[in-house]
């Protein structure tokens, strides 16, 4: 990345715009979006995306003279006691603070602002007529999940391994088959376990989420199968969706992809 054909913005200028696509005001009360390392005024050069902040995230920042990363996940979800690099979460903070790297979160705003998370994954996946899940009262057309429909029904079997290999999920873990074909489609990315009286009413023959406990996978009426993707899997197309806000919004702010978001969990298959 050249940065010398960009220009420096401030940070407020930046997340404004972020704010608009994804508003604050739609992130849910355990939550901790927004800025979390850096003050609104300051100026920045390049912007890193990606799924988390960790020490190879940070790495790849110092290294491609990136001063802002933007991830999904806040990395300080409750009040930090001490500083003294215990863990992984202070050491990164303490790391962007020395290095004068900004912080910020887009979460539960960006997954349930109109065009966020599940809208995204609907695409990769091909479902059509989208619409949302779990409308928020309070703000039309936001909301939790979509639901819609496959241009044509396909085998439960066939489509899941589509998922698999579109994603690149090491394993899908699934509930017993209906023996019906898969034609309307619910999905929800990240933890959406919540959701699932939701995809029972939406009338779908298959829900997609992650991060499904024991219990999930039991439905006995066998009206729909859940199937868990993983969570990471499901929401590392967060960082095409911010990468498509700046460049719709920031032409002149050089902006870059992560490539060492990688998933926490390995599978051994």
């Amino acid at each position: 990345m050249n940065s010398h054909c960009f220009g420096v913005m401030k940070i407020k200028e930046i997340t404004d715009v972020i704010e608009r696509f994804a508003p604050l005001a739609l992130q849910e009360s355990y939550d901790n979006a927004g800025l979390i390392v850096g003050r609104p005024d300051d100026e920045v050069h390049a912007a890193l995306l990606a799924v988390d902040v960790t020490e190879e995230v940070l790495d790849e920042a110092e290294r491609e003279g990136c001063d802002l990363i933007v991830a999904h996940h806040p990395i300080v979800f409750h009040p930090l006691k001490r500083f003294n690099s215990s863990t992984g979460v202070e050491r990164c903070v303490e790391r962007a603070i020395r290095r004068g790297i900004a912080l910020y979160a887009c979460h539960t705003n960006l997954d349930s602002a109109p065009g966020g998370m599940s809208w995204r994954l609907a695409q990769l996946l091909g479902v059509e007529n989208a619409r949302v899940l779990e409308p928020r009262p309070e703000s039309p057309g936001a909301g939790f999940g979509v639901v819609g429909e496959l241009p044509e029904p396909r085998l439960l079997e066939e489509y899941l391994r589509f998922v698999k290999e579109t994603l690149r999920v090491g394993a899908v873990r699934h509930s017993a088959p209906t023996g019906r074909p898969v034609g309307r489609v619910a999905l929800c990315t990240g933890s959406g376990a919540s959701l699932m009286e939701a995809a029972r009413r939406s009338g779908c023959d298959l829900y997609i989420t992650a991060d499904l406990k024991y219990n999930d996978f039991m439905t006995p009426d066998r009206d729909f199968v859940a199937a868990d993707v993983g969570h990471f899997e499901s929401e590392y197309c967060v960082i095409d969706i911010l990468f498509d806000v700046f460049r719709k919004n920031l032409l002149t702010f050089a902006v870059r992809k992560s490539r060492c978001s990688r998933n926490p969990i390995y599978y051994l298959v």
